[in-house]
C-alpha cells in the first residue's frame, strides 16, 4: 500500500473504498469485502446515512482499528460551532470508535467557519487525526486555509480521468494542501458512455 503524509504526519492510503450510494442493506457486507481483499481506507459521510454499517463491518472484520484509515464528512446543515461537534461525537457513536482518522466539511456552504473550529478543538482533543475539507472550490479553500488556527490538511474533491481539474489542482499545491481525489475510478456512466462512442 501507498501513502501520501498529510502536514501533521499522519499517513493517509493512496487507495481506498467509498460507500457513496452504497444503501445500508448492502454497506455492511461491501465493507467487510472490501476490507477482506485488503482495503485499509474506508470513506464514508454523514449524508450518505451509512456510518453505522461501516462501524459494523469495521468491528466484525477482525482488522484491527489502527490498521484501517477512515474518513468521514460533516454535512452542512450540522455546520456552526455547537452543531458539528454534536454531529461528529454522533458519527462517532455510530462508527462505534473512539476517533476518525479524517474528518472534513462536506460543502463549502452554510457556517463552515464555525463547524471548522470545532474540528480543530476535536483534533486538539484526539478525536480526529487530521482534518480538511471536500468540494470547495478554490476561492472558498483559501478562504478558509486563511483564517484557521490549523490549516485544512487535505481537500477531496471529484478528480478522475475525465474531470482532472487542472486550475484548482494548481491552487491546492500551490497552498500545501494535499488532495484527495473522490471517485479517481471515474463514474461508471461517465466511463461506459464515452467508451462506448
Amino acid at each position: 500500500m501507498e501513502y501520501a503524509t498529510l502536514s501533521n504526519g499522519v499517513q493517509m492510503p493512496m487507495l481506498g473504498y467509498g460507500v457513496y450510494q452504497v444503501t445500508q442493506a448492502e454497506c455492511e457486507r461491501c465493507v467487510l469485502d472490501a476490507l477482506e481483499v485488503g482495503y485499509r481506507s474506508i470513506d464514508t459521510a454523514q449524508s450518505y446515512f451509512n456510518e453505522e454499517q461501516v462501524g459494523s463491518a469495521i468491528q466484525k472484520s477482525g482488522v484491527k482499528r489502527e490498521d484501517i484509515f477512515l474518513t468521514s464528512k460533516v454535512w452542512m446543515e450540522h455546520y456552526g460551532y455547537d452543531e458539528c461537534r454534536k454531529s461528529v461525537e454522533d458519527s462517532l457513536r455510530k462508527l462505534q470508535t473512539d476517533y476518525i482518522d479524517l474528518m472534513l466539511l462536506h460543502q463549502p456552504f452554510a457556517d463552515y467557519y464555525g463547524a471548522y473550529r470545532a474540528l480543530e478543538d476535536m483534533y486538539d482533543e484526539g478525536k480526529l487525526r487530521a482534518i480538511g475539507i471536500s468540494n470547495f472550490y478554490p476561492d472558498r479553500m483559501v478562504d478558509i486555509a486563511s483564517f484557521a488556527r490549523i490549516r485544512p490538511m487535505v481537500n477531496q474533491v471529484e478528480t478522475h480521468p475525465y474531470n482532472q481539474q487542472p486550475k484548482p489542482r494548481s491552487g491546492w499545491t500551490s497552498t500545501g494542501f494535499r488532495s484527495r481525489p473522490g471517485r479517481p475510478s471515474a463514474r461508471a456512466g461517465a466511463v461506459s458512455s464515452r467508451m462506448r462512442s
